[in-house]
């Protein structure tokens, strides 16, 4: 791992920065390990739009000479709901039997380079072990998210009992594919006051909508408007890396925008939408009028209201620069995290870290964990005061009187949705200030969208309760559904949440809702930290959560996508009888 601080004498706190292990597949860089070359800069002006340029595509049919062709294996060598990694000399295959149909794939998951092998077979697809992106096995496309691309298939065909793989050595290297996606036609010359789509929010719930139009056909204009300085990012790096660079972080390259004309307008604040007019005002004046618009503006990060809350060297990590800020000035010194949440918590009002989210002993489990790496914790108490000493952050006074030495704090308390703008739009919006949409991701104005971190919706296998669900996966997911809907395709969103979180690393994985769950069924060991939890309420598993336990919580959440319900017996008799930790029992062999 790339991790600690360099140490001087003993100082009463220290955290540990958690920077991406080197190997285990790279689990928290890209696929690719390294960001391509994308930096952007804005041009300083709130309006940043992108010019059409064209992609060199690769082309459909590769000739022989780019070919490999390979007998991998006997058919009776794998079994009906097997998977297999297979290696064609210009790189590996993952090779699935299914209902006596062998498929062939690319082995890694695009999102961050999960060998699929490890991962779930179910229903014609495969589920990623890491993080529940699914694939179809007959075509390689993605099913379910996160991330953005879809998987390579390649030819198979069968003679004299011989499994034979055709596949481009092009493919074979780049372990992902980009769907084939429409350019815009229509014009933009001199970037007329009017669009097709407008797209407010740039995260995850925004690029995936943009692509999804393009991916669908849609070639008239899309604009894409973000607060940020950059094009979209993987914020979710963003406490898992705190010192990666924007274009790192870049979820899609600047001639990626160009090529398929998804206009972005960088730093570009909407301070009011007129739905009757179709039109949305920016902070600097200029005025969009829109036919489509889809609103995914995301939270704005909680801050203290604590005496002292304006010194220097307290922060929130919302960019890449405050990561890369928090980063530079803690190195070595002492750092204070107020909150616990899935940073590193240290000042916090609960008993215990987590424990509303993963219950008391999974919570005391992971404290143990932050302790064990010289994080000291004070409980049950919140931030009196911030001390500066020459402007610049010194001391941290709690209320319980404790005074913590301190050159940094991050503030980790929450978020709150950023929809102030559509106060006076008409625009439904909860008491929280969250906007409720129906499983269409369609908003009570007609043509308005909204999808992402400021929406509340209905979960489908929750009984359409309307939940808030902050996650990255779900995010993409609720795009997606929009821009279907945008284009008349009447889909409903149906994705089982799913979330992850490294901590000194080692991966924390998470599936479901666990809102008011009154029991934890703990299968493992906690002291280890191998361990899978069920989280039940009444009879029925509503969450799981899981370390070094792969692939448990994709295997949950591939049996709660396909409608089944798992019973709280079900668990208990399968603790009372397994000693080996087999999960068979979950989907059964081959389903």
């Amino acid at each position: 791992m790339g991790g600690c601080f360099s140490k001087p004498k003993p100082v009463e706190l220290k955290i540990e920065v958690v920077l991406p292990e080197k190997e285990r597949g790279k689990e928290e860089l890209s696929a690719s390990g390294k960001g391509s070359p994308r930096a952007y800069q804005g041009n300083g002006t709130a309006r940043h739009f992108h010019s059409e340029e064209r992609l060199p595509a690769p082309h459909p049919y590769p000739g022989a000479q780019d070919c490999v062709e390979a007998a991998v294996c006997h058919v009776k060598d794998l079994e009906n709901g097997q998977m297999r990694e297979v290696e064609l000399g210009w790189g590996k295959v993952l090779l699935v039997k299914d209902n006596g149909e062998f498929h062939a794939l690319g082995h890694k998951c695009p999102h961050y380079g999960a060998p699929l092998v490890k991962g779930v077979l179910s229903r014609g697809r495969v589920r990623c072990p890491w993080h529940g992106a699914c694939f179809n096995i007959s075509t390689g496309d993605l099913e379910d998210f996160p991330g953005l691309d879809s998987l390579h298939k390649f030819q198979v065909k069968i003679e004299k009992e011989k499994v034979y793989i055709r596949a481009s050595k092009q493919a074979l290297q780049l372990q992902r594919r980009t769907k084939v996606m429409a350019k815009c036609i229509s014009p933009s010359a001199g970037h007329s006051g009017s669009t097709n789509v407008l797209i407010v929010g740039a995260g995850a719930a925004g690029l995936v909508c943009a692509e999804t139009l393009r991916q669908e056909g849609f070639s008239d204009r899309i604009v894409l408007c973000t607060l940020d300085r950059h094009l979209p990012y993987d914020r979710p790096k963003l406490s898992k890396s705190l010192d990666a660079q924007p274009e790192q972080l870049a979820l899609r390259p600047k001639e990626f925008f160009r090529a398929y004309g998804i206009e972005v307008l960088t730093e570009a604040q909407v301070v009011t939408v007129d739905v009757r007019n179709k039109k949305v005002v920016f902070k600097d004046g200029f005025k969009l009028e829109y036919s489509k618009l889809l609103l995914a503006p995301g939270s704005s990060p909680k801050t203290l209201s604590c005496k002292g809350k304006e010194v220097e060297n307290v922060f929130t990590i919302r960019t890449p620069e405050d990561a890369n800020r928090v980063v530079r000035l803690a190195r070595g010194r002492n750092a204070v995290v107020v909150g616990a949440g899935f940073l590193v918590s240290v000042v916090e009002l609960e008993e215990t870290p987590f424990r509303r989210f993963l219950g008391e002993r999974v919570g005391r489990a992971l404290m143990k964990m932050f302790e064990n790496n010289r994080v000291k914790f004070y409980m049950q108490t919140e931030v009196l005061e911030l001390r500066a000493q020459e402007g610049k952050l010194k001391e941290v006074v709690l209320k319980s009187s404790k005074v913590v030495r301190a050159d940094v704090c991050v503030v980790g308390i929450g978020a709150v949705p950023a929809t102030g703008f559509l106060r006076q739009s008409g625009i439904g919006l909860d008491s929280r200030g969250f906007i409720p949409v129906n499983k269409m991701m369609q908003t009570n104005v007609p043509g308005v969208f909204a999808a992402g971190d400021a929406v509340t919706f209905p979960l489908a296998w929750r009984n359409n309760r309307k939940v808030n669900i902050p996650h990255w996966q779900m995010a993409h997911a609720q795009g997606r559904v929009a821009a279907q809907n945008m284009l008349a395709q009447e889909a409903e969103i149906s994705t089982v949440p799913y979330l992850w979180t490294a901590m000194f690393g080692k991966s924390l994985r998470y599936a479901g809702y666990g809102e008011g769950f009154d029991d934890v069924i703990i299968q493992g060991d906690l002291e280890e930290l191998k361990f899978v939890a069920f989280y039940t309420k009444g009879d029925e598993v509503i969450a799981v959560a899981s370390m070094n336990y792969d692939p448990i919580v994709s295997k949950v959440a591939e049996v709660l996508a396909s409608g089944r319900a798992i019973r709280k017996r079900e668990v208990e008799l399968f603790l009372l009888h397994s000693k080996t930790g087999d999960m068979s029992w979950l989907t059964g062999k081959g389903s």
